[in-house]
C-alpha cells in the first residue's frame, strides 16, 4: 500500500492555500503535489518553527497505524473455505486505501486516554463496513464503476453475485469481530458500540444517504438535500468511527458529543474535497474513475457553488472541525487535528 502524507503538521491551525484544491492567488503556478515539510514550514510562525514540540509527525503516525490495521485485517479475514467468497472479501478489504476510518477510531480512543490497540477490533469493523459500502456502490445497479483503489472493482473480477455476497459477509463479520475480538472493555460498552455502529450505517445513517442520493437522480437538488445525503452517506460512518474509538477508550458522553460534531464536519469536508478532486484530477491520480459525476449530471458542491466557493466551504468545515477539538489535550488531539488537515488538502 502506498500512502503519501505531509511529513509534519502544526496541530492547532488549519493549513490554508497550500494544496492543489485550494486556490493560492499569489502562486497560481504552484504544482499539484502533496504537502511537504518545506511547504508547510513556509507558513508556520517563527514561534512554531522554533518549537519542534508543536509539530506532529503525521506521516509516521498514519503509516504506523495503517500498517497495524492492515495486519489486523489480514488476520481477521483468513483465506479459508469457501475459498471464492473469502478471496473476494480479501480482494477488496486488502486492496489498500488510506484507512482514514480505522485511524480515526484509534486516534479517538487515544484522545480520551485509552490504548489504541484496544480499539483495533472496532477499527477493523468500520473498515470492513466501509469496504462493503464501496463494493456495493460499485455494482451495476448502483454507480456501475469498474475501477476502485487502482484496481478492477470486485464485481468485475468475481461477478456481481459473489461481490454482493462478499459485501454482505464483511458487514456481518464487522459486528462479530467487535463482539468477539474486543478485549479489556466492559460488555455494556461493547453492546453500546454495536448499537452505535448499526445505527450509523442503517436506515438512519449510511443507507439513508444512499437512498436519498438514488431518489435524487435527475431531480433539482439544493444544498440542504445535498448536505443530508453526505451527512448520512459519508459522515455517518466517520462519526461511528470516532464514537466507537471513544467508547473503547472510556470517553465521557461530553467527549463523545464533541467527537461526533468533529466527524460531521470532516465528513462533509471529505465529500466537498472529493467533489473538487473529481473535476480537477485524472483517474490515474485518483485511483478511481474521474469525472463520473459530471458525466452522469450528478449534483455536487462545485456544480451548486462553483469551484472557488466549494474551496472556501471546505476551509470553513476544516476550521469548524478543529474547533471541536480545542478543549482536549493538544498533544492527544494532534492526530485528529492533523487528519482533518490531511482530508482538506489530500490529492486523491
Amino acid at each position: 500500500m502506498s500512502l503519501v502524507f505531509p511529513t509534519t503538521l502544526f496541530y492547532g491551525t488549519p493549513i490554508m492555500n497550500r494544496s492543489p484544491i485550494f486556490h493560492n492567488p499569489i502562486r497560481k503556478s504552484q504544482p499539484a503535489c502533496p504537502l511537504s515539510a518545506s511547504s508547510i514550514s513556509a507558513i508556520l510562525t517563527k514561534e512554531q518553527q522554533s518549537n519542534p514540540e508543536l509539530l506532529f509527525d503525521f506521516k509516521s503516525y498514519m503509516v504506523e497505524k495503517a500498517n497495524l490495521v492492515n495486519l489486523a485485517l489480514n488476520d481477521a479475514v483468513p483465506l479459508k473455505d469457501p475459498i471464492k467468497i473469502h478471496e473476494s472479501m480479501r480482494y477488496s478489504l486488502l486492496a489498500g486505501g488510506k484507512r482514514i476510518r480505522p485511524v480515526l477510531c484509534i486516534a479517538a480512543c487515544e484522545l480520551v486516554g485509552g490504548d489504541g490497540l484496544t480499539a483495533m477490533p472496532a477499527a477493523c469493523a468500520v473498515e470492513m463496513i466501509h469496504t462493503m459500502s464501496l463494493m456495493h456502490d460499485d455494482l451495476p445497479c448502483m454507480d456501475n464503476d469498474d475501477f476502485r483503489r487502482g484496481k478492477p472493482t470486485n464485481h468485475t473480477v468475481y461477478g456481481e453475485e459473489i461481490a454482493v455476497l462478499a459485501g454482505d459477509a464483511l458487514l456481518s463479520l464487522a459486528f462479530e469481530h467487535i463482539a468477539t475480538a474486543t478485549k479489556g472493555v466492559s460488555a455494556d460498552k461493547i453492546l453500546r458500540a454495536v448499537g452505535e455502529l448499526a445505527k450509523c450505517i442503517g436506515s438512519e445513517g449510511l443507507v439513508a444517504g444512499q437512498v436519498v442520493d438514488i431518489c435524487s437522480e435527475g431531480a433539482d437538488v439544493g444544498l440542504d438535500r445535498l448536505e443530508f445525503i453526505h451527512l448520512h452517506k459519508t459522515a455517518a460512518l466517520l462519526e461511528g468511527s470516532v464514537v466507537l474509538g471513544a467508547l473503547m477508550g472510556g470517553g465521557s458522553d461530553v467527549e463523545i458529543e464533541k467527537l461526533k460534531k468533529f466527524a460531521r464536519s470532516i465528513g462533509l469536508l471529505f465529500q466537498v474535497v472529493d467533489d473538487i478532486l473529481d473535476v480537477t484530477k485524472s483517474s490515474e491520480e485518483l485511483g478511481k474513475t474521474a469525472g463520473k459525476d459530471l458525466v452522469s449530471d450528478k449534483t455536487t458542491y462545485p456544480k451548486l457553488l462553483g469551484l472557488e466557493k466549494s474551496r472556501e466551504f471546505a476551509e470553513k468545515l476544516n476550521r469548524e472541525a478543529q474547533e471541536q477539538l480545542s478543549e482536549f489535550d493538544r498533544r492527544k488531539a494532534a492526530p485528529l487535528m492533523a487528519l482533518a488537515n490531511y482530508i482538506a488538502y489530500r490529492g486523491n
